[in-house]
């Protein structure tokens, strides 16, 4: 997997019960702090590897690095992300770095999954809930933080979002026994929801009261702090997507907005969706049913 379909990670079968999935992902700061920029970028790395029912083990460090950055910078953005992998359970055996103008940094990610239990793009069934496991609402905050518009403490509830993992919205997808899930990334909500519609063949229906947002997004939206990839995720979806006339352009954006390590959504069968809430409440891990899978194509947001 990973040569045509459009998943979040590569998967290599090694016998019936184990395969191998990579993947990697990197990006400039999104946060001004650079501890909490390494840590946001390896959950984000890591995140691929979850959304395909997988478990990371083995990491390597990318990074592009400027001469004239203090070395106190650059080793507080490899901090960060070592612990998190650490958190994750993951080792980091090294790495490759380059010179570059602006600062870059990711990982590539190693795990196993039983490819029996794997969680693909292209696993939606009819009837199930769409379940998301993080708000929204990333994107629009940290380029208002680039713009300087933005408040200390609405930075710092998007950057504890971020930084969390997605290992146990991943375990509770495999307890499940789930087939459909990804993670919802620099394609926006609805881009990544339209991947999965159309590689499962069926159409969704979204109910935009049950969708969260962190709780300044709606005001950054409002001052029209989007960044570009909001604009060609509207442009490369918005003709399968049909609105509701009760939703603003703002919030339309909103959907569209790029997230940085964003949640999973998942594809739950209604009939293990209670069980499934209840089990995400011990858990500790925040869950929101924000739609269901009809037939047809194409997508609706009411």
């Amino acid at each position: 997997m990973g040569l045509r379909e459009p998943d979040d990670a590569a998967v290599w079968r090694l016998d019936d019960e184990k395969a191998i999935v990579i993947t990697t992902d990197f990006f400039t700061p999104v946060v001004d702090d650079a501890y909490d920029y390494g840590s946001i970028a390896a959950a984000n790395s890591l995140s691929d590897i979850y959304a395909m029912g997988g478990q990371p083990f083995l990491a390597l460090n990318v990074a592009a690095l400027p001469d004239n950055l203090p070395n106190e910078i650059s080793s507080e953005i490899i901090r960060g992300g070592a612990e998190k992998a650490r958190e994750a359970g993951v080792v980091i055996a090294g790495g490759h770095t380059v010179k570059d103008k602006e600062p870059k940094y990711g990982l590539v990610v190693v795990g196993f999954v039983d490819p029996r239990k794997m969680l693909s793009k292209g696993g939606l069934k009819v009837g199930d809930a769409l379940v998301l496991t993080k708000p929204l609402g990333f994107g629009v905050t940290t380029t208002a933080l680039k713009r300087e518009l933005a408040e200390e403490q609405d930075v710092q509830e998007a950057v504890g979002w971020m930084k969390q993992l997605n290992n146990k919205a991943g375990q509770l997808a495999t307890e499940f026994g789930l087939r459909g899930g990804t993670d919802i990334t620099g394609y926006s909500l609805l881009g990544h929801a339209m991947e999965m519609a159309d590689a499962s063949n069926v159409a969704l229906k979204l109910d935009f009261s049950k969708i969260p947002f962190i709780s300044c997004a709606r005001k950054y939206a409002e001052k029209g702090c989007f960044a570009g990839g909001a604009f060609d995720n509207k442009s490369h979806f918005e003709t399968k997507v049909r609105f509701a006339e009760s939703i603003d352009e703002p919030n339309q954006m909103l959907l569209f907005d790029p997230q940085t390590s964003g949640g999973l959504l998942l594809g739950v069968p209604q009939e293990k969706l209670d069980s499934f809430i209840a089990r995400a409440g011990e858990m500790d891990q925040a869950a929101w049913v924000v739609g269901r899978v009809e037939t047809g194509i194409g997508m609706t947001v009411e």
